[in-house]
């Protein structure tokens, strides 16, 4: 696991009003997932696995900044970002599903909902999916994601920030975080990474720098699914 050492320590700062989160539409810490009203017949949980098929995932689904191995590559500083899925124990989890998604390089989605002024880069396909290796490894390529405003909501700016999404077997429900980038200005005042008061479990968002490589700039971004070291999941409906 990684050496938490060598991550950024995270401003201190915090909002101390629960509500200031609530405000912004789609992101919320607690939230209830069921209707307020009893219903006359609801489908029990039932735990989910054993899981995904290796051939789930084709050539190139890892890759963000193109739409098949030999496209043209997007426009943007290319990065790699890696880790490990582990349980609470510290065990590597195989055979997860991990979806990503992100902002261009100028920080621009490609998507009928995102009104920012800025050009969809054709060459980005902006979303990608793998699978743990049996030591729970996976890896992603893509391009720094650009920040981007939050209209509406104290005029704020959006880091740099890459979707993650988890499926696990046990798992009762899709892990939704977010991946910050070390060093970023914008992480100091971002709400929804601020709403996190805990500073150990903030840093979990955090990558670590690995350095450069003649892939890119070199990302690590460990994933725990419970426990004391849990990576801190959001309730996500948005970008």
């Amino acid at each position: 696991m990684t050496d938490n050492k060598s991550r950024s320590i995270p401003h201190p700062n915090t909002f101390v009003d629960p509500h200031r989160l609530s405000l912004i539409k789609g992101y919320v810490l607690h939230e209830k997932r069921t209707p307020g009203r009893k219903l006359p017949i609801v489908t029990p949980h039932q735990t989910i696995g054993p899981f995904h098929p290796r051939f789930l995932i084709k050539d190139g689904d890892h890759d963000l900044a193109a739409w098949s191995p030999d496209a043209p590559r997007a426009e943007g500083e290319p990065i790699v970002i890696s880790g490990i899925l582990a349980d609470e124990t510290g065990r590597p989890v195989p055979g997860a599903l991990i979806e990503v998604w992100s902002a261009n390089s100028k920080g621009k989605y490609d998507h009928p909902a995102d009104t920012f002024d800025q050009a969809v880069d054709p060459n980005f396909k902006g979303f990608g999916r793998t699978l743990t290796k049996d030591d729970g490894s996976y890896r992603f390529v893509s391009i720094k994601p650009g920040a981007y405003p939050n209209p509406g909501y104290d005029n704020w700016w959006r880091p740099p920030h890459v979707h993650f999404s988890v499926y696990a077997a046990g798992v009762m429900h899709r892990l939704i975080t977010q991946m910050y980038f070390p060093n970023e200005p914008l992480n100091d005042e971002d709400p929804i990474l601020n709403s996190i008061e805990d500073l150990g479990a903030r840093q979990t968002l955090i990558c670590i720098d690995d350095g450069y490589g003649a892939d890119g700039w070199r990302l690590r971004f460990d994933i725990t699914l419970r426990g004391r070291q849990e990576t801190q999941f959001f309730i996500e409906n948005g970008e």
